[in-house]
């Protein structure tokens, strides 16, 4: 390898082992293998300051969307609510603590967790946080993202709820108020967020101790 190259900017390929040297790339292109065509790597469609944005509204919404009723049922001169915390308290009652949890972790916990860990690992990299107790922290950040991903499934909670909405539409009348629009977008945000989100991308801003 001549020593004018960063061993930095050498990628090797995930499928045929090419040694190959990393280079800027024009917005929305990804780089192939010359060898075997595989993805090596792309530039990401968003910035920094553009996940920083889409964190800020992830937590706009996030807020009413656990507060908030997501649907409501008028039946027989009755009212009744279900927040997404309420929704799991109930199926635990009911015995299902397997699925109370879940629910809990994949529409609760996990998208506050994964809207944090962002946050936290975008304002590291726009301040410039180089100290070791930070590097630390952003690395098990990093370490602990694909984690979160997993574990966040909002759109298993969107199509429940409108598919119980359509199935009780026959016996009552339904309304989905704020808490469903809140909740909705921020699977949007959260889908979004995700999509711009990029790993790799994120592991090149770490620093050496």
């Amino acid at each position: 390898m001549p020593k004018s190259l960063d061993p930095n900017t050498i990628l090797l390929c995930r499928s045929c082992d090419l040694a190959v040297q990393k280079r800027a790339l024009p917005s929305n292109v990804r780089a192939l293998c010359p060898r075997c065509h595989t993805t090596l790597y792309d530039v990401p469609y968003c910035s920094i300051n553009g996940m920083l944005a889409l964190c800020i509204a992830a937590l706009l919404f996030y807020i009413p969307a656990t507060v908030l009723p997501v649907i409501e049922i008028h039946f027989l001169g009755s009212v009744r609510t279900s927040t997404v915390y309420e929704s799991a308290i109930a199926v635990g009652n009911q015995g299902y603590w397997i699925v109370s949890i879940a629910v809990m972790a994949s529409a609760v916990i996990a998208p506050g967790l994964l809207i944090v860990s962002i946050l936290i690992q975008v304002f590291i990299v726009k301040l410039k946080l180089q100290s070791s107790f930070w590097q630390h922290t952003y690395r098990n950040l990093l370490k602990n993202h694909v984690l979160l991903s997993q574990l966040t499934m909002l759109e298993i909670y969107v199509i429940s709820f409108l598919v119980a909405a359509f199935n009780l539409s026959d016996f009552a009348d339904i309304h989905l108020g704020m808490g469903t629009f809140s909740f909705s977008m921020l699977f949007l945000v959260i889908l979004f967020l995700q999509r711009e989100y990029n790993l790799e991308h994120m592991w090149g801003f770490t620093h050496d101790e």
